[in-house]
């Protein structure tokens, strides 16, 4: 077995300007399998993309060819397995737009690197009286890290309201902003609503009160072009499964000013210098932040993910997601009873709704016994859910490789819901 080739994106046959869900689709082993005798829908991308054959077939050349511990070895599988894993955080750092690739600490997904934050920075610089401010947009995992450090440090997460159509209500942001705040949270696109807030904009005024800005790029990072220097964000955080890539792995980016001033969150091997029982020396950023052996193999499944993805043209593979997200918008509106959650002018293609007299787990069940998968219940947003007076709802979420086709299907078995009630 030779070591596979997971530094170059895969491009034959692919024109600049171009893009069809068709030529994505035949990357992926898994939407040709057949669900309770149905052909595969997957609509739970929001929840986990599905992984194309050139992540699997890393994945399993790695691990049959090219299986080492990094670092730390001096043989020449080590060496690779390092090279691997060294321009896989180049490839982030390249994607993201980062200055640098020592400005991405590799994490297991969106939640670590938020953790990693509360409890690194956060445990440094947040005192009694001190603000945290997170709309109520976020997923639990930007909110719960912050209440436990709030916790321990007394400092206090005060909440960001919702207008009616789901957007961040930025008057209140303004007036919620004051000397007390050193920490805005914010996601750049909602897992729940779509909704993509002005982060730009919120980050220039949280920075005007000396506050830093975290990023949740979970559901972003695979609809919209990100540029963490031109956002100018503190830090920013995204998780390899929602993006094609395997699950378990994620990154953080730390603006370099910043990450010099993290303390370790953890201990252990890979992020020192030298131990002695009298005194420990660590290793710079970003290892100091990555304590003991990463997900190796993961984050070469990133990086071959990475190249897979950026082989498309980024605004054809955008334009396409729009005009199926408002087709779908449009199909589905034509269900009796059907209502989806939120209408802020800008969003991903995330459609939450309720179906009148129909329990979210019992639409999903009904789907599912058609081979369409969706996701029912809180979403991890029950903030969000609770601004609409929900405790839970169902969510159709769409990636590159779904169709027009596949969104009639969802409208076709949903009518069929309607009508056998």
């Amino acid at each position: 077995m030779t070591i596979p080739d997971v530094t170059e994106r895969t491009v034959a046959g692919r024109r600049p300007g171009t893009f069809s869900p068709e030529s994505a689709r035949k990357d992926f082993p898994i939407l040709h399998r057949t669900v309770n005798g149905h052909p595969l829908v997957w609509l739970d991308n929001a929840a986990t993309t599905q992984k194309p054959r050139q992540v699997i077939e890393a994945l399993a050349g790695y691990y049959g060819a090219a299986n080492s511990n990094i670092h730390r070895g001096a043989h020449t599988m080590a060496r690779e397995a390092t090279e691997m894993y060294e321009a896989g955080r180049a490839a982030v750092a390249d994607f993201l737009g980062a200055p640098s690739p020592d400005s991405i600490v590799f994490v297991r997904g969106t939640t670590e690197a938020v953790n990693l934050v509360a409890q690194s920075w956060g445990r440094a610089n947040l005192g009694p009286g001190d603000d945290i401010l997170v709309p109520v947009l976020e997923h639990h995992s930007d909110i719960v890290p912050w209440q436990l450090i709030a916790k321990e440090t007394r400092a206090r997460v005060v909440p960001v309201p919702l207008l009616a159509d789901g957007q961040i209500d930025q008057d209140a942001y303004a007036d919620l902003l004051s000397s007390r705040t050193q920490l805005v949270a914010i996601s750049q696109a909602s897992n729940v609503l779509g909704t993509v807030p002005p982060v730009r904009e919120m980050t220039a005024l949280a920075h005007r009160y000396g506050a830093r800005v975290l990023v949740d790029g979970a559901q972003a990072v695979a609809h919209l072009p990100v540029d963490v220097t031109e956002l100018d964000a503190d830090f920013y955080a995204f998780s390899g499964h929602k993006l094609y890539a395997p699950t378990g792995i994620g990154a953080l980016y730390v603006k370099p000013e910043v990450l010099t001033g993290l303390r370790p969150w953890q201990g252990g091997g890979n992020m020192i210098d030298s131990v002695s029982f009298e005194r420990t020396t660590f290793a710079p950023v970003p290892h100091l932040m990555e304590a003991g052996t990463g997900h190796i193999g993961g984050v070469v499944g990133l990086l071959a993910a990475l190249n897979w993805f950026t082989s498309f043209d980024r605004t054809a593979v955008a334009a396409y997601e729009d005009g199926l997200t408002a087709y779908a918008q449009q199909a589905m509106g034509r269900v009796p009873g059907l209502e989806i959650l939120g209408s802020a002018p800008s969003r991903i293609a995330v459609l939450t709704f309720t179906l009148a007299g129909h329990d979210p787990a019992e639409i999903a069940s009904w789907l599912d016994r058609d081979g369409i998968a969706i996701r029912a219940g809180h979403h991890c947003a029950q903030p969000a859910l609770a601004h609409y007076g929900l405790e839970s709802a169902a969510r159709a979420s769409f990636a590159l490789y779904n169709t027009p086709e596949e969104v009639d299907q969802l409208v076709g078995s949903l009518m069929s819901l309607r009508e056998s009630a």
